[in-house]
Formats: C-alpha cells, sequence, structure tokens
C-alpha cells in the first residue's frame, strides 16, 4: 500500500471519529453531562487519533490529541462528578473547539499544507481545565491509574483456549491476531491493536510479538504468515483486549494461548502417558465476527465493510450507464423491426433484468442518508445561540433518507445558509415578543427530509417572525429589481429573497447582511436539477423547501410523444393514463381547463401548446391524458401517445442553453434513445409551477 494510500486511509479515519465526538458532545452539552459511556467513547477517540498521528508523525496533533485524552482519563476515574457543575460550560467549549482545530488540519493535510505549529494558548485552556479537574488535593504528576473497562460477557460457545510451549511464563496469556488477507499494513494495524490495549493495561502487563512493528514494515510478512500475539500478565487484561480485538478493523480472527513450559524429556523406558494430544493442539482460530455473534447469543455474522473512494463509484455509474444506452440501442435497433426472433427476445428480456438489477446495485451503492448534513445543523445553532443570546432547538425529521453521495456533499451549503437565515432573521431577538406572541420561548427550527420516490424533499421552517413584506419590497425598489409603481404579490415579494446580493439586514453581521445567502441556495440547489420554493406568513415564521433528485444518473421514465418530439416523464411521478373525450373537459374562468379524475377535478396542461410545438393532437380525443403527481401538485397534462417505459440515463443539458433559463419550463435534462433520437425529461413539479404562473 502506497504512502497515500496511508494518508487517505488515516484522514478518512479521522474525520470520521471526529464526526462521531462532535455529536457526543452536543449531544453532551443539552444534558450539561458526560455519560460514562460517552467518557469512555472520548477517551477512545482521543487514543486513537493521537496513535495515527504519531504514527504519521503529526506531531501538533498527537500532543493535542495526547492532552485531551489524559483530560479524559481523571474524567475517567473519577467520572463526571470530579468536574464542578461551573466549569461544564467550559469543558464542552473546549472540546468543540478541539473538534473544529482537528478539521482545520485535516483540510491543511488534505492540502498539503503546513500545519499549525502554534498550539500553545489551546493546550493551555486544556491545562487550566486539568488543573480545576484535579484540584489541590491531586499531585499533577500523580496521575492514577484508570479502572479497566468491564470484561465482556463470556461467550456460550467461546473459543477452545490453545495450549503451547511458545509466549513466556511472564505474560503466559496470549492472543494471537490474525488479519484480513490483502489488508496491507499489518505491521502498522498492528500497533493499533496494541495501542487499544494500552488504554486499558499498563505497559509493564502486557508484551507483543513481533516486537518493533510500528517501525519496520517488512515484519509485515511476519505477522501475516504467524499472526500478532499480545501477551498478558493476566487472564482478565486478556479477556478485556477480546472485545477491542473484535471490533479493529480488518481483523479476520483470533485464537487464545496459553503458555505451558515444556515438559522434561521422559525415561527412556518410560510408559507413554495418556495422549494429551487434543489438549496440546491449537485450536482452531474463532473468526472475529463469529465470535462476536456468540458473545451476543445470535446467529448472524456481522457484514464486513470496506471504504471504496468516489471516483470509482462515479466511474461505476458511468461505466452504468453506458451499458444502459448500449443495451436500449441493442434491442430497440430499427433493424429489428418486423422480425419474430423469439430466442433473440427471451434474451434480450434476461439482459434488461440483468441491467435492471445491475443499476440497481450501483445506484445503492452511491445512497447515503442526509443524517451527518442535517446533524452538523445542530452546531451552527448551538454557536449562534450563544452569539445571538437567543434560545432555539433544533428538531430533525427523516435524518435517515437515503441520497446519492454527490447530492448529500452538495446540499450542506444550501442547508446551512437557510438555518442561519431562520437564526439570524427568523427567530426573534426578545423572548418578550414571542411570549406575547403566545409563543413557546425557546424558538424552534424544524429539519426534515422525505423521500417521494423521485425526488427528496428538504423542508427547514422556523416559528419567527416571518417575512416582513414592506421592508423586502422597499429593500428591492431600493436595489432596482422592483418597481415602485407595480403591484407585487405575496409570493412575487418572496422570490426578491433569493434574488443576487440581497439582504434585509441594515448592518453586516458575523452571519448576515453581505448579500450572500438565498441566492446560493437557489443557484446550488437548480445545479443538482432541483427547485427551490418559500412561504411565509408573518408573526408565524418562515419555510423553505427544496426539492433535489433522488439521482442524477439512471431513472425509469415513460416515452411520450407530442407530435415529432419525444419526452421522458420520471415514473414516479405518474399516477395513471387515461383516454377520454372533449366532452370530459370542464372550462373554468380561473383554472381553465379542468378534467374529472376519480375524486376530483384536474387541471389539463396540453403539452403542445406549452411548449408551442408544431403538429401534434389538438382534440382532447386523439390523445392521452397522464395523470402526474408532484409534491403536493396534482394535474393532467396531454400528450400524443404513449411509446413505452424505458430506463434511460439522464444527461445534463448544455451550458449554453442552460441561458435561456428552461428549468423554469419543467425541463430537467435530457436522455439519448436507443435510436439515437434525443428525448427530453420533463420535471412534473417545475412544468405544473410554470405553467400556472405563465
Amino acid at each position: 500500500m502506497s504512502n497515500n494510500d496511508i494518508l487517505d486511509m488515516y484522514i478518512y479515519e479521522t474525520n470520521t471519529l471526529l464526526e462521531q465526538l462532535e455529536s457526543i458532545v452536543l449531544d453532551a452539552e443539552k444534558e450539561n453531562t458526560f455519560s460514562q459511556d460517552n467518557v469512555n467513547e472520548i477517551f477512545r477517540i482521543m487514543h486513537t487519533i493521537k496513535g495515527s498521528s504519531a504514527m504519521m508523525e503529526f506531531d501538533t496533533l498527537a500532543q493535542v490529541s495526547h492532552r485531551i485524552e489524559d483530560m479524559f482519563f481523571l474524567i475517567r476515574e473519577g467520572t463526571m462528578s470530579v468536574v464542578k457543575d461551573e466549569d461544564r460550560p467550559a469543558l464542552f467549549d473546549v472540546m468543540l473547539h478541539s473538534v473544529d482545530y482537528f478539521r482545520e488540519e485535516m483540510e491543511k493535510v488534505e492540502a498539503e499544507q503546513p500545519l499549525n505549529k502554534d498550539v500553545d494558548s489551546f493546550l493551555g485552556n486544556i491545562n487550566s481545565l486539568i488543573a480545576k479537574i484535579k484540584g489541590e488535593e491531586i499531585p499533577e504528576a500523580a496521575a492514577p491509574k484508570a479502572p479497566a473497562p468491564a470484561a465482556a460477557p463470556a461467550a456460550e460457545a467461546a473459543p477452545a483456549v490453545a495450549q503451547t510451549s511458545e509466549g513466556s511464563a511472564e505474560f503466559p496469556y496470549g492472543l494471537r491476531v490474525f488479519f484480513d488477507e490483502g489488508c496491507g499494513m499489518e505491521n502498522l494495524r498492528a500497533f493499533m491493536l496494541v495501542t487499544s490495549v494500552q488504554g486499558f493495561c499498563a505497559e509493564a502487563d502486557f508484551a507483543y510479538q513481533p516486537a518493533g512493528v510500528e517501525n519496520d514494515s517488512s515484519l509485515s510478512e511476519t505477522v501475516i504468515e504467524h499472526g500478532f500475539l499480545l501477551q498478558f500478565r493476566s487472564d482478565a487484561d486478556r479477556a478485556r483486549a477480546v472485545p477491542v480485538v473484535m471490533t479493529a478493523g480488518s481483523v479476520h480472527s483470533y485464537e487464545e494461548e496459553n503458555y505451558v513450559p515444556a515438559p522434561p524429556p521422559a525415561p527412556e523406558h518410560a510408559a507413554p502417558a495418556q495422549e494429551a494430544a487434543p489438549a496440546a493442539q491449537k485450536a482452531a482460530p474463532a473468526p472475529a465476527a463469529q465470535a462476536g455473534a456468540a458473545q451476543q447469543h445470535q446467529g448472524g455474522q456481522k457484514e464486513s465493510l470496506i471504504s471504496v473512494g468516489l471516483s470509482k463509484l462515479d466511474q461505476l455509474s458511468a461505466i452504468v450507464g453506458e451499458i444502459v444506452i448500449t443495451e436500449a440501442m441493442v434491442t430497440g435497433s430499427p433493424d429489428l423491426k418486423g422480425l419474430h426472433l423469439d430466442a433473440f427476445s427471451k434474451s434480450a428480456r434476461q439482459l434488461r433484468k440483468l441491467t435492471d438489477e445491475l443499476q440497481d446495485v450501483s445506484m445503492s451503492l452511491r445512497m447515503i442518508p442526509v443524517s451527518n448534513t442535517f446533524q452538523k445543523m445542530n452546531r451552527i445553532v448551538r454557536d449562534m445561540c450563544k452569539k445571538l443570546n437567543k434560545q432555539v432547538k433544533l428538531t430533525l425529521v427523516g435524518e435517515n433518507t437515503e441520497v446519492d453521495k454527490t447530492i448529500v456533499d452538495s446540499i450542506g451549503d444550501p442547508i446551512m445558509h437557510m438555518v442561519r437565515n431562520s437564526m439570524d432573521h427568523g427567530i426573534e431577538e426578545n423572548v418578550e415578543d414571542r411570549i406575547a406572541a403566545g409563543k413557546d420561548p425557546v424558538g424552534e427550527i424544524l429539519l426534515s427530509a422525505q423521500d417521494t420516490g423521485s425526488e427528496v424533499i428538504i423542508q427547514i421552517s422556523d416559528d419567527g417572525a416571518g417575512v416582513n413584506d414592506e421592508a423586502v419590497l422597499a429593500k428591492a425598489i431600493r436595489n432596482g429589481i422592483a418597481s415602485p409603481e407595480v403591484e407585487y404579490s405575496h409570493k412575487e415579494i418572496l422570490n426578491f429573497l433569493m434574488a443576487p446580493g440581497f439582504s434585509t439586514n441594515v448592518q453586516v453581521t458575523e452571519f448576515s447582511g453581505r448579500g450572500v445567502g438565498m441566492d446560493v441556495v437557489k443557484s446550488g440547489v437548480e445545479s443538482l436539477g432541483g427547485s427551490v420554493s418559500i412561504s411565509s406568513e408573518q408573526g408565524k415564521g418562515m419555510t423553505t423547501i427544496m426539492r433535489i433528485p433522488l439521482t442524477m444518473a439512471i431513472m425509469d421514465g415513460m416515452e411520450v410523444s407530442v407530435g415529432d418530439s419525444i419526452f421522458t416523464i420520471p415514473i414516479n411521478n405518474i399516477r395513471s393514463s387515461i383516454k377520454t373525450t372533449e366532452a370530459a373537459i370542464l372550462h373554468d374562468s380561473v383554472n381553465g381547463e379542468m378534467v374529472k379524475m376519480l375524486d376530483g377535478y384536474y387541471p389539463v396542461i396540453r403539452a403542445r401548446d406549452f411548449y408551442n410545438l408544431p403538429g401534434g393532437a389538438e382534440k382532447i380525443d386523439d390523445g392521452v391524458l397522464m395523470w402526474l403527481e408532484s409534491g403536493d401538485c396534482s394535474y393532467c397534462l396531454f400528450v400524443d401517445e404513449l411509446l413505452g417505459e424505458q430506463q434511460i440515463v439522464v444527461k445534463p443539458l448544455p451550458a449554453y442553453v442552460n441561458n435561456f433559463d428552461i428549468k423554469n419550463f419543467g425541463i430537467t435534462g435530457c436522455s439519448i434513445l436507443g435510436d439515437g433520437n434525443i428525448s427530453i425529461i420533463l420535471d412534473a413539479g417545475g412544468l405544473y409551477a410554470a405553467a400556472r404562473n405563465g
């Protein structure tokens, strides 16, 4: 494994640990205490970062993490009772500051920039807290020994313990660990086990073979062939090490060994003793996953996980997309029209089935929950509450909703801007104003995600003061984007908020007033093929809804024709399709053409008229009504005919086409059909909004 691979693994693992750490601290701050499990977990996280940073020779990172580890060593010994109530806010602040510090340094590591060497001030804050935790009665140099964690429950079917003359009489209780084949860096993985064991076992109480794994990569071959042997002075310490081994990365199996001195040579004519070979033979290695299942009294095996670079997933998605296009071109070739090829048709159906399965698997590899992005908003709300002196709680709903990895990475900034907007502009500054309005003194921001099948709907709402239409309109007129002679609707006034450079703040603050925010949200979401809408009621709050496609790669669609043009409608937006007559169409002075569908009347949008297309059916009797739904809108789209369902690869529109603002006309992309023609992909929600506003 190359040095770059080692560095990538270090960055990934450290960032993952920092996310866990931040979540633990934010939850603990709400309770004003760390649970004992929290303390143990933070100690483990800092211990791991310390060891891996030292291994990578990032001395300042190792130094800071070591000092935080020392602090939680003391807390683990005396529980949270050693931290006085008045010192706990400082403890939470220091821990969140440490998360920020490590993240900033990780960004420098990724950018190959020099790390910050001046950490004296930060270490001074940590040392000050340590001094307060120790108090006058505990000398600074005398650190009490940390209690060992409780041993894991004994497994009902624990692996047999091998009796061997290998090892040491001083450390008779052994644990031989074998790593996954081909995992790489076996010597460093072995050393990471050593650093983990040091978290609960003094160095004088254990040893390991081969020695020097931290400095000699050639020992990887020895570890691969013979395993890595951890040796303990007591059986209790070995028992505590078993859960550590089972949860370590890339561990394939382990076996316990007890040292037994070699028996003296038997007299030449002595009768052979009873066979004891079975007891002396080494037991078969116990797979780590199976051992874990036994301890939990479960029959299932632990799932193995690997980390894969996003670039490889992008490459896989691109290849699958080309396979889908090629499959459509082969099975839909004009050369096959009129031919009855039973064997070919059967093979084509099987190919389509396998292609669908391949596409589903490749898409599922890219789907991740939005929980990490949502959880980061907790930190933003927490920090802004302190700086703005506001009391606000953040409520998360649907954080397990899964979206394409690329989209999850892209929606972080838009969500952050809207949460900050709600904190700064939405929630009232004076608690008295909220109480007078009959509201809870503590403001609330709701962040939710909902999967509709074809898109994810992200909603950010607050129960604050709402948008002041007069103030927004006055600022829009001053900015020259509105005319004082025109009477604007409430919705049109809200749209001014998403104009570039628009801000209603009089003074520039740390969080707003520079005109950067809502326009960033709009452009960011639209670049993903999504849309943004705002609603607000003065005195009751504001809601921003972002509609974003679940994935931008492959989708199932229904091809329809309008004249010589072909459109694709996402299958998830289609409720049904019907043939009807002109007599069934009602003409409403407000809503235009309407048609009755089951439980109500729905507006009719004629695709031919909306897009000004030549040709195509004019009479309802000659075409098909597609009943479409997207979010909270439901309507019927009139087209010529259905051409059939097709799995399509979504292609972005050329940049010069986007200059004509066609996304506002219900067009979200295009696709290449099997015969080489282009099909325009319709955005059901965007088409409805454009038709109603037009």
